[in-house]
């Protein structure tokens, strides 16, 4: 992966703030608080947009669970200095008609020809499991204004990478070619991925890549 400008954003590949964004993501799901704290610092020495942080630290929760968001939020005001919003439009009152029609949309966008599969799959499994993906994860979330679709993407590519979710990153990879990510911004992101999982989990994730590629 070729070195990036800051504000090199016309490039087939990850820009340097991406890079920086996508390298957070696996520190915030796996890193201890030294090492977040740390992730954190180069995010902001490296200027990485602060509302693009803010948003992959909210979306975290659903893919390192909420402890670890916490902890990515304390230490992100701790470093950046950047006090919390005094409130967030999106996350008060009821809301649920708008997650939901916003849920599906981002949904159907990600899984392209599968999305109605998928939904009948996770219905399968459990309707609330069904139900929370749409409207809390995909609308309350994912669909969010602050960060593009194609950026939480990549990182959600490199979370389930570095956590071993094949299944999970078989289906991202499409995702974040769904969302307009391009071939080498995601091969930039498994390279990122590779550094932080052993070898053989770095193989297996070029072949699952390369399988999606030729589909």
């Amino acid at each position: 992966m070729r070195e990036r400008e800051a504000n090199d954003v016309n490039v087939e590949g990850l820009d340097a703030a991406t890079c920086e964004l996508v390298e957070l993501s696996i520190v915030i799901a796996t890193a201890r608080e030294p090492e977040l704290r740390s992730g954190m610092r180069r995010a902001v020495e490296a200027r990485v947009n602060p509302e693009w942080v803010e948003e992959l630290i909210l979306q975290s929760y659903i893919f390192a669970g909420f402890p670890r968001a916490l902890n990515a939020a304390r230490e992100w005001r701790r470093v950046s200095d950047i006090p919390a919003p005094r409130t967030d439009a999106d996350a008060l009152g009821d809301r649920y008609e708008l997650w939901l029609e916003r849920g599906e949309a981002t949904c159907a966008t990600v899984y392209g020809a599968a999305y109605d599969r998928l939904r009948a799959n996770i219905r399968e499994l459990h309707p609330a499991l069904d139900e929370w993906m749409i409207v809390e994860g995909y609308g309350k979330l994912l669909g969010r204004p602050g960060l593009d679709l194609s950026r939480r993407e990549l990182c959600i590519v490199a979370v389930c990478g570095a956590l071993e979710q094949e299944r999970q990153l078989h289906a991202h990879l499409h995702g974040a070619l769904n969302a307009g990510a391009t071939p080498a911004a995601i091969q930039d992101t498994l390279e990122i991925v590779a550094a932080h999982v052993d070898a053989d989990a770095a193989s297996r994730f070029a072949h699952l890549w390369n399988r999606v590629r030729e589909q």
